[in-house]
């Protein structure tokens, strides 16, 4: 971390810091103190969603040898100048030749081969007369789809080609898509499907890559129900830990839902204890504020070098940020336990993070400027975000629900966060302002 703890946060108990650090420096602060995960090697289907750590590169052509794009007959092109549905082609098939054949027949002067899509095309072949345009060796003119049974060795079966072929006509021809020595991807670029299938494609079985961060997620809180059970009196169902470990898995991380955590101080330790080895990225909601019961600060304590902040925003002012953990430690980010709190806070503060730890170069969400529909209000100097609907084709932002930090009804609805600055109070609808986009 690159801020320095405040004294009177050390420890269980201490009374909050007068000190309130804008937005801007906590992130600077989070942000300086992580950085993209060493690359390693991945088996392909265990690099998806990875990004490259290095230019992928050919060894081989790709199509690797010249081959037929469609079922039919390997030929010469001299010997089908002249052909017509009247006045067929006559070849000699020499022989048939399937996808996967080593052993290949020459096709000479008045001959051709059968040939299935994919097979590698035999020399003497100059062009592939598709099934369509022959009798498929019938005798009997031109072939529907299906093709003649397949020349037994040294017969003198016939096939009656029933149009010119030009030359290369239906041959892929090699490295026509990949030469070798070409950059096929480069370093940075996502594995999905069609990247994996193109390293496939040019043979190689593992890539070095920045892998996903493992995020554990886990809420605290006494209160809380894990949904599908009765709540009861005084309880709620735990929302906290299902919202961030899918917006952990959207920003592209591997995540891992602890949820309901009690406010129990030796099961809270048990339960970090257990998640570190497994974690590259710690992300707790609840227990940063000042109540009595709160006890992530007296848990975190036990282990130092964890900050507690309070932010000049609203919602999501205390925030907890440091590392935990033996050694240089695990990255923690603890957050507020507010639903709205939390998935603000998550969306401003640790998404960042799991973007940088992939490498990726678009590590905030896109900003861009709208004009307000409603009029809007805001605390003197604190940053608001409310919940917004953004209309991108005319240009303007409505708000979503009010600003309470648990109106999840409303931040479900919300597309966007529209961004208050911290000395201004009130905006006439109709005001400019900041819109942070929350859609990928």
């Amino acid at each position: 971390m690159t801020g320095k703890p405040d004294p009177c946060c050390e420890g269980a108990g201490a009374p909050a810091s007068p000190r309130l650090w804008s937005v801007d420096e906590h992130l600077a602060d989070v942000l300086a103190a992580v950085a993209p995960l060493p690359p390693i090697e991945l088996q392909l289907m265990d690099a998806q969603g990875c990004r490259l750590a290095e230019d992928a590169r050919a060894e081989d052509d790709l199509p690797p040898f010249d081959n037929s794009s469609m079922d039919g007959y390997a030929v010469r092109t001299a010997d089908t100048v002249r052909a017509t549905e009247e006045y067929p082609s006559v070849l000699a098939v020499v022989g048939d030749i399937a996808a996967g054949a080593a052993e290949l027949p020459r096709v000479g002067p008045g001959q051709a081969a059968r040939i299935m899509t994919g097979a590698p095309v035999p020399p003497g072949a100059e062009a592939v007369a598709p099934v369509e345009w022959t009798d498929g060796g019938t005798g009997t003119g031109r072939a529907a789809d299906a093709m003649g049974a397949p020349a037994a060795e040294g017969s003198a079966a016939e096939v009656q080609v029933l149009r010119p072929v030009a030359e290369g006509a239906h041959i892929r021809r090699r490295g026509s898509d990949v030469t070798a020595g070409d950059t096929v991807l480069e370093a940075g670029t996502v594995l999905g499907p069609t990247q994996l299938g193109l390293l496939a494609a040019i043979g190689r079985g593992a890539v070095k890559v920045r892998p996903r961060p493992r995020v554990v997620v886990l809420s605290t809180g006494s209160e809380l129900v894990q949904p599908g059970e009765p709540a009861g009196p005084g309880r709620i169902h735990d929302s906290n830990s299902f919202t961030l470990t899918a917006a952990a898995i959207a920003a592209g991380a591997v995540a891992y839902r602890v949820g309901g955590v009690p406010d129990e101080a030796a099961t809270l330790r048990a339960v970090l204890e257990d998640q570190l080895g497994r974690a590259d990225l710690i992300v707790t909601s609840g227990g940063v504020s000042v109540g009595a019961y709160d006890v992530v600060k007296e848990v975190f304590a036990d282990y130092g070098g964890v900050d507690f902040r309070r932010l000049r925003m609203q919602p999501g002012k205390p925030q907890g940020f440091g590392r935990i953990g033996g050694g240089a430690g695990v990255p923690l980010l603890a957050l507020p336990g507010n639903p709205v709190s939390a998935y603000i806070s998550f969306e401003l503060f640790v998404r960042p993070v799991i973007r940088t730890m992939l490498g990726a170069p678009d590590v905030h969400r896109p900003v861009v400027n709208a004009v307000t529909t409603a009029a809007l209000r805001s605390p003197a100097g604190r940053r608001q975000f409310l919940r917004g609907r953004y209309d991108p084709v005319d240009g303007v932002v409505s708000p979503v629900g009010g600003e309470g930090s648990h109106l999840v009804g409303a931040l479900a609805k919300a597309d966007c966060l529209i961004t208050v600055p911290e000395d201004v109070t009130a905006l006439p609808a109709g005001s400019a302002v900041d819109v942070v986009l929350l859609t990928d």
